[in-house]
């Protein structure tokens, strides 16, 4: 078994571990989801400050930021107009995956509703040039891509269709850019709105997905984020006059995959967000005339969140790592030049508390090459461990700020968290790695993670956990039940217990694109019965929590429900924290607490570990 270890690197680090004792940072605000005016004066955030996620404005030459009074409920996303008069945001009602899009003057005043009315749920893409319509897609049973008239919420219906998204429209309103597909398999059409025509941006390669897109100024070319012509996604343009050639590659690496593509609206820059080998963030500026590619210093080590305004002179984003909470950076992408939009940032607010993880390489027990973070207590090992498993499955284990793997680590918990098969940010080969049958090889990856723990000297044999949330909640259950003994105790979070259930539960969009990764509830009926843990939950002997959000529709809290019931039934050791106004994600800081507080309580408990001293 061949490892190796990476030191992390960032510009704002955290103290070296060595054998000092730690202290987690107490959780703090993030401000994140940055949303500049046309003029580059003031900047929309959203932080959970007050305890729920909403919108605040602050100048960027100084001054409190300011709190807008757009709901009650938590706030997801935010965009600001560009002729400057209207804020849009688009808010979960009780924390659900069904969203709701309103809008509002940026003093607070003339809040409405605009989209995602009844059983819909609303995201936009973003405004027209001129005025003030936003580009929405809205969903039920079906997809329509509408434009809506932020003013008088003045609807007009462009496409319906199944998995269908609305990514941008010319600005004469001629022609618009839809994305289509399930999940790892999408692709973009362009739709004459006049006559209700679509066509595929480019021929179906086979492979790859595509999922990020917009028109280039002149409306005659499109811009797109695809791995489609590489195993690492890049950023290629399509010319629209001519159809039969090829996309031409702008940017792309042979050591990163782009992650995010932000243009400027004048159309002269693009920024990059590429994500390197382990998920840490590189920044670079495409200026589009000269094909000129410039790198630009990272303030944190994972980005986010990038957007221009409108005059293009000014960049936003969103920066975090291990012990940096998410906050909003500016960057001028003339000069290169940083400052946070906060003067209180990072190691001012955390204390510089808590320790920073090493990357480390591992062998899948098919020989495939996984990965993953290790966050190590003071003093040597081996040490009670927990496995932490990312949701998506799509997703990525990054080095971001997570309080509860530094709450684990003062409670003397090592935490490794893997990006096993199926993970993003490793190319498309590896993305798709478990789709279907190739989900066995998920499961059998965290076992290959726990041998390594051992085997290594991390581990403390008898005294290794694993948790995780979404589809990191479905892999703890699914590993319990596969690999009886390897575990000593569990934390599954709002995870897929039975994909009958699952399938017959959710909201209909979120079946219809999940196909594609687990299988097809009819077509793939016997593989989804055998890879539900349900299935085999007799093997299950171990103490497990459960946690789930109450209005949860995306994995529906049933799933949780079936499993501590029939726990309950054979008198296996569980916990069963049911989170009243959550829904799949814990949005409001109470909640997210009192989820970390009782994984950490469980686990530190569980596997008999014993408290680091602190100072």
């Amino acid at each position: 078994m061949s490892v190796r270890t990476e030191a992390p690197r960032t510009t704002r680090r955290a103290r070296p571990v060595g054998h000092r004792p730690v202290s987690p940072p107490v959780p703090v605000s993030e401000d994140f989801a940055p949303a500049p005016s046309p003029d580059g004066r003031r900047v929309a955030f959203l932080s959970d400050r007050a305890g729920t996620p909403g919108v605040w404005v602050c100048e960027v030459d100084g001054g409190a930021p300011v709190a807008l009074p757009v709901s009650e409920e938590p706030v997801l996303a935010l965009s600001w107009s560009p002729d400057g008069q209207w804020l849009a945001c688009v808010v979960a009602p009780g924390g659900a995956p069904r969203t709701e899009l309103w809008v509002l003057r940026p003093d607070g005043t003339r809040r409405h509703q605009v989209a995602g009315f009844d059983r819909r749920s609303a995201a936009m893409a973003g405004w027209l040039p001129e005025g003030a319509f936003l580009m929405v897609t809205e969903t039920d049973e079906h997809c329509r891509a509408v434009l809506v008239d932020a003013g008088t919420g003045h609807r007009r219906v462009l496409a319906e269709g199944d998995l269908l998204t609305l990514l941008d429209v010319t600005p004469d309103v001629g022609v618009a850019l839809l994305r289509r597909g399930p999940r790892n398999a999408r692709w973009l059409e362009v739709l004459d709105v006049a006559t209700g025509e679509r066509r595929r941006l480019f021929p179906d390669t086979g492979q790859g997905s595509t999922d990020q897109g917009w028109f280039g100024p002149d409306g005659t070319s499109v811009l797109a984020r695809t791995d489609a012509f590489s195993e690492l996604a890049a950023l290629v343009r399509v010319d629209l006059t001519r159809p039969e050639q090829p996309p031409t590659r702008l940017a792309g690496r042979p050591d990163a995959e782009l992650e995010q593509a932000a243009p400027s609206a004048d159309g002269r820059r693009v920024a990059l967000l590429w994500n390197t080998y382990g998920g840490r963030s590189e920044m670079s500026l495409l200026d589009l005339a000269s094909g000129v590619q410039r790198a630009v210093v990272a303030p944190g080590e994972v980005l986010d969140d990038a957007v221009f305004a409108d005059g293009g002179d000014l960049l936003c984003l969103t920066a975090q790592g291990p012990v940096q909470p998410r906050e909003v950076w500016l960057v001028d992408p003339t000069s290169g030049a940083l400052r946070p939009l906060r003067p209180d940032t990072g190691v001012a607010r955390t204390g510089d508390g808590g320790v920073a993880p090493h990357l480390v390489n591992l062998r899948a027990r098919d020989g495939l090459a996984i990965s993953g973070w290790l966050y190590r207590p003071p003093g040597p090992g081996p040490w009670p461990t927990a496995i932490s498993l990312h949701g998506g499955p799509e997703a990525q284990e990054r080095p971001c700020y997570n309080p509860l793997f530094q709450a684990l680590v003062a409670q003397g918990v090592a935490v490794f968290a893997p990006n096993v098969r199926g993970s993003s940010g490793f190319g498309r080969s590896f993305v798709a790695a478990d789709n279907l049958a190739g989900r066995y090889g998920a499961i059998a990856d965290v076992a290959a993670c726990a041998d390594f723990l051992v085997d290594s000297g991390v581990a403390r044999p008898g005294q290794l956990g694993c948790l995780g949330r979404s589809y990191g909640g479905y892999l703890v259950l699914a590993v319990l039940v596969n690999f009886p003994g390897l575990f000593a105790a569990g934390v599954a979070e709002c995870g897929i217990s039975d994909f009958h259930t699952f399938y017959t539960g959710t909201e209909p969009w979120i079946a219809a694109a999940a196909v594609s990764k687990y299988g097809d509830p009819q077509r793939d009926a016997e593989l989804l019965r055998d890879l539900s843990p349900m299935t085999h939950l007799d093997r299950l002997d171990v103490p497990v929590m459960l946690i789930h959000g109450a209005n949860d529709t995306n994995v529906p809290a049933g799933e949780s429900a079936q499993v501590a019931q029939a726990l309950a039934a054979r008198d296996v050791p569980h916990g069963h924290l049911v989170l009243a106004g959550e829904g799949h994600d814990f949005l409001t800081r109470a909640n997210a607490e009192a989820a970390r507080t009782a994984t950490t309580a469980w686990l530190t408990r569980h596997l008999a570990a014993v408290t680091t001293t602190v100072g």
